[in-house]
């Protein structure tokens, strides 16, 4: 029991120095730095790898392809995965801690209300390692394996998560140790005996996003801001009503399962979550005046010929990119510079990560660049 507190005890703590800056700590009353931050993460943006080069690592064979990465400013995480990891691991391990260095440092160079808000996006992979943490129980991936490979023990952010995973045997005991923390309130609110990876998982999003709702609408709150949050709620629903279709979930269950707070009405989605297809998921879409279903037609007919819903997911990111990157350069001096880097970063890592393992299982590049998103 003693233990299980102390664990508690430091999920929160790892929270509230995620959150440091923010008014419930009283430390966003002061001025944001908006002009400066919004600055320093240009030039972050301008620093990132850009299209011409990741084309020409596409074209590295796969025995060099981690030496091109760590001369890009991955170098020092490389270095410290080396000793003990190789190839694709060390890698995929070294994008994965200079991403959370880089959010960190981030965080530090924003200020007062500002910080508030920036916190939305940085949150959002602390909500990411929770599920991390579930799936890894849940899969019975024993303690080594999740501490060598999944959440690797040399970065100290993983250190909490780490916490969870020696000291817990099962999904549901994994769930209760973090039911206390601030981002796992819904996870409290379910039954622990019958709640299901997926409903947990489910949990933690709709957790998030109603947080992020939440200090979008507060003190500097921008409405630009919030239809991008609101958008991405609608995105995550309807890939997720695809998802569930296929899976064969009960028209409740995915009612129930549904976020609240996108701009698709309540009254739209109760359709969408009574439709037996593709087609009449698109055709339920199509009654809302906030769903933009161009390309849409496209992508399902590719989805079902590939069997694989990839085709939706990357027009509804494209979108939203699109989204953001046009909030950016319309508001070069706000929080949006600061939001756009972020989501650039956070897709190099994916790209490269995607380039790691496909040249390690021999995919062509012509494959792999139809599957990157620059």
């Amino acid at each position: 029991m003693k233990r299980g507190k102390r664990i508690l005890e430091k999920l929160i703590i790892f929270y509230l120095v995620i959150r440091k800056g923010e008014k419930m700590l009283g430390q966003a009353s002061g001025r944001s730095n908006i002009c400066n931050a919004s600055a320093r993460a240009k030039a972050r943006k301008a620093s990132l790898i850009d299209p011409t080069r990741m084309r020409q690592l596409l074209q590295t064979g796969p025995e060099s392809i981690g030496a091109s990465i760590g001369e890009l400013g991955y170098r020092n995480e490389m270095d410290i995965y080396s000793a003990r990891m190789s190839g694709a691991d060390a890698v995929e391990a070294a994008l994965f801690h200079n991403l959370d260095n880089d959010l960190s440092d981030v965080m530090n160079f924003c200020q007062g209300p500002l910080k508030s808000i920036v916190a939305i996006y940085v949150e959002r992979f602390a909500y990411e390692k929770a599920k991390t943490v579930l799936r890894a129980v849940n899969g019975g991936c024993s303690d080594e394996l999740i501490e060598s490979q999944i959440l690797p023990s040399e970065n100290p952010m993983n250190a909490v998560w780490l916490d969870i995973v020696r000291t817990t045997e099962t999904l549901h005991e994994a769930a209760s140790s973090m039911a206390g923390t601030p981002w796992g309130k819904e996870l409290a609110k379910l039954d622990d005996s019958d709640a299901t990876l997926e409903e947990m998982e489910d949990a933690l999003d709709r957790q998030y996003y109603s947080h992020a709702l939440k200090v979008s609408k507060g003190r500097d709150s921008n409405p630009q801001l919030v239809k991008y949050i609101r958008t991405e709620i609608d995105h995550r629903n309807i890939i997720n009503q695809f998802r569930e279709l296929r899976q064969n979930i009960s028209t409740e269950k995915r009612l129930q399962m549904v976020i609240p707070g996108g701009r698709l009405s309540k009254t739209v989605m109760s359709q969408v979550s009574q439709a037996n297809s593709n087609k009449s998921i698109l055709e339920a879409l199509r009654r809302s005046n906030t769903f933009d279903e161009t390309g849409f037609d496209e992508a399902i007919v590719e989805s079902d010929a590939l069997g694989t819903l990839d085709p939706i997911a990357t027009l509804l990111n494209h979108r939203r990119h699109d989204l953001l990157r046009s909030f950016s350069y319309l508001n070069p001096v706000s929080v949006f510079p600061v939001i756009y880097y972020i989501e650039r970063k956070v897709l190099e890592i994916q790209n490269l990560r995607l380039l790691v393992r496909g040249k390690t299982i021999g995919l062509t590049s012509e494959v792999l660049e139809a599957h990157m998103d620059f």
